[in-house]
C-alpha cells in the first residue's frame, strides 16, 4: 500500500474516531501524530523546488584593500504561462552591496553562462561574484575544495544576479504539461528569460538603475538576443552588453572564412607549448599574431576559395606557412587539403609527447587510450573545471548562503533537443545599438580557446555593424588563458579591472541625452 493511501484510509478511521465517544484522548492523539508523520513522508517523498522562495544572507568581502558588506539573495521566481500559472522555477542568486542608499545610479549586472544547458555556475564561483573557488593561480584543481574571497568582484561598483535558465542549475520545470519547446531553443530562450527579468527587476526596484547583460560562450548568444527584446517587448534599455568568449551569433562564416579563422588560434596554441620555429618561438604573442591574422585574412582566404582549382605552387606555399604557424606538419595539412579541422589540431599538437590539448583551453593536457587518432577521446580542460566547479558551488549554496534543497545542481542540465532556427542574434544587438545610443558592447577572449576562438570572435565584431557607424562603442579585450579565462588570476584581476573601466565609460554624465 500506499504512503497516500495509507494516509487516506487512517483520515477516514480518526474521523470516525473523533465522532465516536468509545475511543479516549490518548488514541485520538496517537492517530492525528501517526497522520502527521505519514503526511511528512509523502511529502519528503516528493522532491522538488519551490516556484517562489528565497532565502537572505548578509556577508562581507575586501575587495581592491576595501571592506565591502553586502547581501545575498538566492532562491526562485517562477514563470508563468498566459494564464497566470507558474510553469517553471527559475533559481538566482542575487548580490547587493548593502551601504549604498541609492540604487538609481548603482548599475545592475545579469549575468548568464551558456552551454545552452549550463548553470550560472563558472562567472557566479569564478569571476565577477563575492566568492570564487580555490584554484591554482593557473586555474588548476586544488584540495581541499571550497570557496574564498573574491578581492576582485565587481561588487564594489555594481550589484550582480546571476541566472539559471530552465533545468540548469537548481531551476526545473513544474508543469509537467508544458512542452519544453516553451524554453528549449533559441527564440524560446530569450523570450521567457525577458519576462523574468522584467519581473525581477520590478521586485527588485531596480528600474532606475543602469543596466548591463554579461554573458559567456552559448551566454552570448542569450544576451545579444536578449539585448534587442528587453528593448522591443519589455521597453528595458540597457547600457551595456558584455560577451565573454562570445558564439558566433549567427553570423556566417562558413567555407574559406571559417577555414582561414582558425589559424591565429593555432599559432597561440603552439606558441604556448612551445611549437612554433624558433625565430617565431622566441617573439612575444602579442608580435606574432598580428603577423598571423594578417596573413589569414588577406593571403589565406583568397587561397581556399580557389579550392581544389588552386595551383599546386599556391597550394603548398599556403601549406608551409600553415605549418610554420600552427606547429604541425606540412604533410598533414596537405592531407586535410588546407582545412585542418579544430579537433585534429587537439590531437595532433602534442603528439609525440604523448598528450592532447584541450578543446575550451588549450592550455590544458590530456593522455589517450592511443596516441593513433583524429581527435581527443575527452575534453581534458572541462574535466579538470567540473573537478573543482562541482564540490564548491554545492558547498558554497549550503554553507555559506544557506540554501538548503535535494535537488542536484546541474552542471549540465538536460535541455536538448535544442532549437537552433532563426539565430539572428547577432543583427538583434546591432538593431539593440542602433535603437539606443548609450548600448555599447565588450567582447573579452581568451587567445588559447579553442571552441570559441579569438579570431572568430574579433570576426563577428567586425561583421555586427556592416556600416561601421558603431564600431566607437564596441571593445575588444583578449587574455593569455582560454574559454574561462579568470581562472588565471592574472587574467581574473585584469578582466574585473575591464569591467570596472567599461561601466566607468558607459554611464554618461548627468544630463547627457541619448541622442545622434
Amino acid at each position: 500500500m500506499s504512503v497516500g493511501v495509507l494516509i487516506s484510509e487512517l483520515s477516514l478511521f480518526n474521523s470516525l474516531v473523533f465522532s465516536s465517544k468509545k475511543y479516549n484522548l490518548n488514541m485520538r492523539l496517537t492517530l492525528t501524530i501517526l497522520l502527521i508523520t505519514l503526511f511528512l513522508i509523502s511529502e519528503g517523498q516528493d522532491r522538488s523546488i519551490p516556484a517562489d522562495e528565497v532565502v537572505v544572507t548578509n556577508h562581507q568581502v575586501t575587495i581592491k584593500g576595501k571592506s565591502i558588506p553586502y547581501k545575498a539573495t538566492t532562491g526562485t521566481q517562477p514563470v508563468w504561462d498566459e494564464d497566470g500559472k507558474a510553469i517553471a522555477a527559475v533559481h538566482y542568486t542575487y548580490y547587493e552591496r548593502s551601504d549604498v542608499r541609492n540604487r538609481a545610479s548603482r548599475p545592475l549586472f545579469i549575468s548568464f553562462n551558456g552551454g545552452p544547458g549550463s548553470g550560472s555556475v563558472w562567472m557566479h564561483l569564478a569571476y565577477t561574484g563575492p566568492k570564487i573557488l580555490k584554484v591554482d593561480n593557473e586555474g588548476f584543481p586544488v584540495q581541499p575544495y571550497g570557496v574564498k574571497d573574491n578581492p576582485n568582484s565587481i561588487l564594489d561598483v555594481a550589484d550582480i544576479v546571476f541566472v539559471n535558465p530552465v533545468n540548469t542549475g537548481y531551476s526545473r520545470i513544474l508543469d509537467k504539461e508544458t512542452k519544453k519547446e516553451v524554453f528549449f531553443g533559441v527564440k524560446a530562450d530569450i523570450t521567457y528569460l525577458a519576462d523574468w527579468i522584467n519581473t525581477f527587476v520590478t521586485r527588485s526596484n531596480r528600474w532606475e538603475s543602469p543596466k548591463y547583460l554579461i554573458g559567456e560562450s552559448y551566454g552570448t548568444t542569450r544576451v545579444s538576443g536578449l539585448s534587442l527584446e528587453l528593448q522591443n517587448r519589455q521597453w528595458m534599455y540597457l547600457n551595456g552588453v558584455i560577451l565573454v568568449s562570445p558564439t558566433g551569433l549567427g553570423i556566417d562564416r562558413d567555407g574559406p572564412v571559417g577555414m582561414a579563422n582558425r589559424l591565429p588560434y593555432f599559432a597561440a596554441a603552439a606558441w604556448y607549448h612551445g611549437k612554433l620555429p624558433e625565430d617565431l618561438q622566441s617573439k612575444d604573442l602579442d608580435e606574432i599574431l598580428p603577423e598571423v591574422e594578417a596573413y589569414s585574412i588577406n593571403e589565406l582566404i583568397p587561397v581556399l576559395a580557389k579550392g581544389g582549382f588552386v595551383s599546386e605552387e599556391e597550394r603548398n606555399e599556403a601549406a608551409a606557412k600553415m605549418s610554420r604557424y600552427s606547429g604541425i606538419s606540412k604533410k598533414v595539412i596537405m592531407q586535410y587539403n588546407l582545412d585542418v579541422p579544430n579537433s585534429f589540431f587537439w590531437k595532433e599538437l602534442l603528439r609525440e609527447e604523448g598528450f592532447t590539448v584541450g578543446r575550451l583551453d588549450s592550455r590544458y593536457k590530456g593522455i589517450d587510450r592511443n596516441d593513433a587518432g583524429s581527435r581527443p577521446d575527452f575534453n581534458s580542460e572541462l574535466t579538470s573545471w567540473l573537478h573543482s566547479f562541482t564540490p564548491a558551488i554545492n558547498y558554497y549554496y549550503s554553507n555559506v548562503l544557506n540554501y538548503k534543497t535535494d535537488i542536484k545542481y546541474n552542471m549540465f542540465g538536460p535541455v536538448r533537443p535544442w532549437d537552433r532556427d532563426g539565430d539572428n542574434t547577432g543583427d538583434n544587438l546591432r538593431q539593440a545599438m542602433a535603437q539606443n545610443p548609450y548600448l555599447h558592447v565588450m567582447i573579452q577572449s581568451g587567445l588559447y580557446d579553442g571552441a570559441t576562438q579569438y579570431f572568430n570572435a574579433k570576426y563577428t565584431m567586425w561583421q555586427i555593424d556592416p556600416s561601421g557607424k558603431m564600431k566607437d562603442r564596441f571593445s575588444f579585450k583578449t587574455y593569455r588563458s582560454g574559454h574561462m579565462m579568470y581562472l588565471r588570476n592574472e587574467d581574473l584581476i585584469n578582466a574585473n579591472d575591464h569591467i570596472r573601466d567599461f561601466i566607468l565609460k558607459t554611464i554618461p554624465g548627468g544630463g547627457v541625452s541619448a541622442k545622434y
